[in-house]
C-alpha cells in the first residue's frame, strides 16, 4: 500500500533539538506495534524492549559533505553523495530551489581552493559520477559543510550531524535514528540487558524525486555481528535495526557477514527476512525509506504509525522525533 499523509510544513524540525532546550535523548519516542500506539520520550526507549533483544546500529560517521561551488558564472552548492572505487565520485549540483537537472558530460564546475570537478557521466535523473581534481576526504575536511535542506534556514556544527556511534567518515548525511542515543542511554539499556552490535552503510544524499529508488551503498556487516544476530533469532529475541541504514545492511547480509555495494530495495514485494524491528524518524510523504518501512512491519501499521505522529504534532526528519516500529 501506499503510505499517504499530508505534512504541514511546521512539523520539520528546524534545528537540533539542544537548541531548543532538549536533550538529544528527550526527543518524543512514538511506539507503534500490532498492541497499539503508545507515546513516549527516547529515555524511556527500554520500556519498550525486553533483555535478549539486539539493536544493531550503523557506526558510519557523516562527512561534511557540501561544498560552495560555480557553475557558468553561477554560485551553486555540490553534494559530494558517494566514492567510488574508481576513485570518482557520484555528486548532485543544486541550488536553493532544487536539484539541477542540466548538467552536461565533460562540464567544469569550480570548487574553492582552485580545486574543480568534471562530470563524467550521468549516474541517474539528478546525480552525476564525477571526477575531482583533490583528494575529496582532505578537501572537504577543509572546505565542506554538513548537507542542509531548506527546512533547516541556518548552519549547524558537524557535531551536531553525528551520534553517538559515529567511527569511520563516509555518510553524505547522517544516520540520524541513532542521534538521540547518548552515552548515558546506552549504558542504560546495556545494563538492562539489551544488546548492541554494529555495522557500517555509508549512507548518499537522501533527496530522491517521488518514487526514485535509493542508490547503491556501500556496506560492511562483520562476522561477530551476524553471528550475534543468529543466535538471538534462536532464542526468541528481537533484532531490531537502528535506522533504514542498518535494515537495509543487514538484509543484504542475510546469508551471513558480507561486504560491498547493496543496491537492494526493500518494500512490500521484499519484505524483510532478518529484521524484526526498527529505530527511525520520520520520513518525508515521498521518501522511499517509507517502503522500506512496509518491509519491515507492514504498511498497516506505518500508516497508522504517521497518522498518529501528524495528529500528536511530532516532529520530522534528521533533528526531529523518533519512532519504535515492532511486527511481533
Amino acid at each position: 500500500m501506499n503510505i499517504r499523509f499530508d505534512l504541514p510544513a511546521e512539523l520539520s524540525a528546524s534545528a537540533p533539538p539542544e537548541s531548543r532546550g532538549i536533550a538529544r535523548d528527550g526527543v518524543r519516542l512514538l511506539v507503534a506495534s500490532p498492541s497499539g500506539v503508545h507515546h513516549s520520550v527516547f529515555s524511556s526507549l527500554g520500556s519498550f524492549l525486553r533483555p535478549g533483544d539486539l539493536l544493531v546500529v550503523n557506526t558510519s560517521a557523516t562527512l561534511p559533505a557540501a561544498v560552495d561551488g560555480v557553475r557558468d558564472g553561477r554560485p551553486i552548492a555540490v553534494h559530494f553523495s558517494t566514492s567510488l572505487d574508481d576513485g570518482s565520485w557520484i555528486v548532485e549540483l543544486r541550488t536553493p530551489d532544487g536539484p539541477l537537472l542540466d548538467g552536461r558530460v565533460g562540464e567544469l564546475v569550480s570548487l574553492p581552493g582552485g580545486a574543480s570537478l568534471t562530470l563524467l557521466s550521468p549516474d541517474s535523473r539528478r546525480l552525476w559520477r564525477a571526477k575531482v581534481s583533490e583528494p575529496v576526504p582532505g578537501f572537504l575536511a577543509t572546505e565542506g559543510r554538513p548537507i542542509r535542506y531548506g527546512y533547516v534556514p541556518r548552519e549547524w556544527p558537524l557535531s551536531d550531524y553525528q551520534t553517538v556511534f559515529a567511527r569511520e567518515p563516509g555518510s553524505a548525511e547522517m544516520p540520524s535514528a541513532a542521534r538521540p542515543f547518548t552515552a548515558s542511554s546506552v549504558t542504560r539499556l546495556v545494563t538492562d540487558g539489551v544488546l548492541f552490535a554494529p555495522l557500517v552503510l555509508h549512507t548518499g544524499v537522501s533527496s530522491p524525486g517521488a518514487g526514485e529508488p535509493p542508490q547503491a551503498e556501500r556496506y560492511r556487516v562483520p562476522a561477530p555481528t551476524s553471528a550475534l544476530v543468529s543466535w538471538v533469532r534462536s532464542r526468541g529475541g528481537r533484532v531490531i535495526a537502528v535506522g533504514t541504514t542498518a535494515a537495509r545492511a543487514l538484509e543484504s547480509a542475510f546469508d551471513g557477514p558480507a561486504s560491498g555495494w547493496t543496491d537492494l530495495v526493500l518494500g512490500p514485494e521484499r519484505p524483510a527476512r532478518v529484521v524484526d524491528g526498527i529505530v527511525t524518524g520520520l520520513h518525508a510523504p515521498e521518501a522511499s525509506h517509507l517502503s522500506l518501512l512496509e518491509a519491515v512491519v507492514g504498511g498497516e501499521l506505518v500508516q497508522h504509525a504517521y497518522d498518529a505522529a501528524v495528529e500528536r504534532r511530532y516532529l520530522w526528519h534528521e533533528f526531529g522525533d523518533v519512532s519504535l516500529l515492532l511486527r511481533r
